[in-house]
């Protein structure tokens, strides 16, 4: 299956989802200020300025993969004053790219992955890293339920392999809804809704 779909295809599901994280930290990123910068974040030990430079890496990346190979590697990240202009026009352009793309599989660093589950990991690290977004600036903005449970898969398969992507689970109450359930498999507390 081709992330482009052809006669009698279907479109890649996982690419519906990153247009949805992409919007969803494209909103969280609109909150940002200058002041904000050196306010730590849900990620322990990293200021938002941290993490929007991680965040601007990850995009490169993901970027790089709709061409068929990520060589995780990491550019310099843009000056800080123009960081969410770069965030938001690269932000666009990896919707762009993963749209176009091709290729069934795409090289991780000599490992090959198919492409929906390159479109889904990129889709909840776009997505929890605007939900890191969004707390750090007070602006809260929520996870919708539904795209969180169509996100809760891929978290789950993060948080069993876990190698440092994200923060280790916490515990969540057992009618926490799928934001919370999502968030918790990252090691994030979000608070009740």
């Amino acid at each position: 299956m081709t992330a482009l779909p052809g006669p009698g295809t279907a479109p890649d599901p996982g690419v519906a989802l990153l247009e949805r994280a992409l919007g969803y930290a494209r909103a969280a990123l609109a909150t940002v200020t200058p002041d904000h910068l050196w306010q730590p974040t849900p990620c322990d030990g990293w200021h938002l300025g941290d993490l929007l430079a991680h965040m601007e890496d990850s995009l490169d990346a993901f970027a790089e993969g709709a061409h068929g190979a990520i060589g995780l590697h990491s550019a310099a990240p843009a000056p800080l004053p123009e960081r969410i202009a770069t965030l938001q026009a690269k932000a666009c352009g990896l919707l762009g790219a993963w749209s176009a793309a091709t290729a069934d599989v795409v090289d991780v660093g000599g490992r090959p992955m198919a492409v929906g589950t390159i479109t889904r990991l990129a889709a909840v690290e776009i997505a929890v890293h605007g939900w890191d977004v969004s707390r750090t600036t007070g602006a809260g903005l929520p996870l919708p339920d539904a795209f969180a449970e169509a996100l809760l898969p891929t978290a789950l398969a993060l948080a069993l392999e876990q190698h440092g992507e994200f923060g280790t689970a916490v515990p969540v109450s057992a009618d926490a809804g799928p934001d919370r359930r999502l968030l918790a498999l990252l090691g994030r507390r979000a608070p009740r809704t």
